[in-house]
This record gives structure tokens, sequence and C-alpha cells, in this order.
């Protein structure tokens, strides 16, 4: 019988390897294997080899096996990092970004940025948020990210009303409607 051979062997482990850590159910069956491997006399660090993880997740998996069975195998609780912020705080800070900077309590600032709301935090919760995270907080909050337009300093008025594409509101347009002479 001829040998059959999976094309881009390499690239296809690593997409399959990501494809069973995808969802629980497909994670619980990957453990199963493993744990059936070692059952029919397989070792450790073959079975390891052979499912593309580390010797000691494999011993892992066996003993829990032998401590709860089927349930062993099954997806626990992650951990993770606590939230730094809880369900109040996170309400009074959804409070304060619907108002202005300034009504919210900061000195300065005419409109919400990453910058000021780390600084709201600071001055509010006495917490150390990074701009970054700031950003990924407004977001979470369903709120956008909106910049003011620039002005130039020290502009004329008069030329930037002269060079805009559109006319003023109220004044008569030189355009004529298409189709007339």
């Amino acid at each position: 019988m001829k040998t059959l051979t999976v094309s881009d062997c390499e690239n296809m482990i690593l997409a399959m390897q990501d494809e069973i850590r995808r969802s629980e159910e497909s994670r619980y069956d990957h453990r199963l294997h493993g744990v059936l491997l070692v059952a029919q006399g397989a070792t450790c660090p073959e079975v390891a080899r052979l499912l593309g993880d580390a010797p000691r997740t494999v011993e892992y998996w066996v003993r829990r096996f032998e401590e709860r069975g089927f349930s062993g195998l099954a997806e626990g609780e992650r951990a993770g990092r606590p939230r730094r912020l809880d369900d109040a705080q996170m309400e009074l800070i959804e409070q304060a970004l619907r108002k202005t900077p300034v009504e919210a309590g900061m000195a300065d600032g005419g409109v919400w940025d990453g910058k000021t709301l780390s600084a709201f935090l600071m001055q509010e919760f006495d917490l150390t948020l990074q701009v970054r995270q700031c950003q990924r907080l407004f977001r979470q909050l369903g709120f956008r990210l909106r910049k003011p337009r620039p002005l130039i300093a020290h502009a004329d008025p008069e030329a930037q009303a002269a060079y805009k594409k559109t006319p003023q509101t109220g004044g008569q347009s030189k355009r004529r409607p298409v189709g007339h002479r």
C-alpha cells in the first residue's frame, strides 16, 4: 500500500494545532486522545511528540484523568489577571465620558483622549493606566475617539474662506445646475 502524505506538512501541522486550540470541545478531544495513547502503552514523551505538546503537559492530563476521570480533562477555569476597575468605577467613567473633561473635573482638556482619561483615572481613583489601555477602555465602553480639526496658527480667516472649495452658507453660489446654460 502506498504511503499517504500531507502536502506542506509543516504549515498544515501548525494549522491543525491552531484548529484544535480554537474550541473547548476540540481541546477536550485532544487531551482524551493523549490519555488514550498513554493507556494503550505509549509513553508521555512519545505522546507529546505525536500531538505536538510538552511531555509535562501530557503527564498533567494523565494525572488529572486518574484523579477525576473524564471531568479532569474538561476545560477548567482560567485565572487570568484580575480587573483593575470594578463595575462601579466603570459606571463613573462612562458617566464622566458623557461630559466634557472640564465638566468631569479635569483642569484642562477640550476633548477626551487617552492622555486625558489616564489623568482622570489618576485623579479620581489613584490608578495608573497607560494611554493605550485608556484607548482600549474607550472602545470597551462603546465610545469612539474623535479628534478635533487642527487650526492653523495665526491663519487669516478671509484667506481660509477664499481657499475653501464649498461656499459659505447663505452666500450665492457661482455654480449653475447641471443642464442649464
